[in-house]
């Protein structure tokens, strides 16, 4: 079975940097689509970015430039570097797996990112 472990959250300053990991097992690497989303309080949960087996990557608009999502197929982890956090950027954070060519998706138990001074 598909697991997802996050790791990596916490307090941060605004401007500071955190990073993120997820140990993923029991998925097929060729066909998983990792990512990354977020769910502050109140609000829906969000992409924030995403990365396939041959390492395309998407960005939500708000973290372009400020955020990179990179992966290790040989250790099946993905990371997620936020650089130049904002308060904004307050919210629990979700690993993704979507196995391509089927419905399926799998979740994180998610960690918590803090922004503040």
């Amino acid at each position: 079975q598909v697991q997802l472990v996050e790791s990596g959250g916490g307090l941060v300053q605004p401007g500071g940097s955190l990073r993120l990991s997820c140990a993923a097992s029991g998925i097929i690497p060729s066909r998983s689509i990792l990512g990354w989303y977020r769910q502050a309080p109140g609000d829906e949960r969000e992409l924030v970015a995403t990365i396939n087996f041959g390492g395309t990557t998407t960005y939500a608009n708000s973290v372009k430039g400020r955020f990179t999502i990179t992966r290790d197929n040989a250790k099946n982890t993905v990371y997620l570097q936020m650089n130049s956090v904002k308060p904004e950027d307050t919210a629990v954070y979700y690993c993704n797996n979507k196995v391509m060519y089927s419905t399926r998706t799998y979740w994180g138990q998610g960690t918590q990112v803090t922004v503040s001074s």
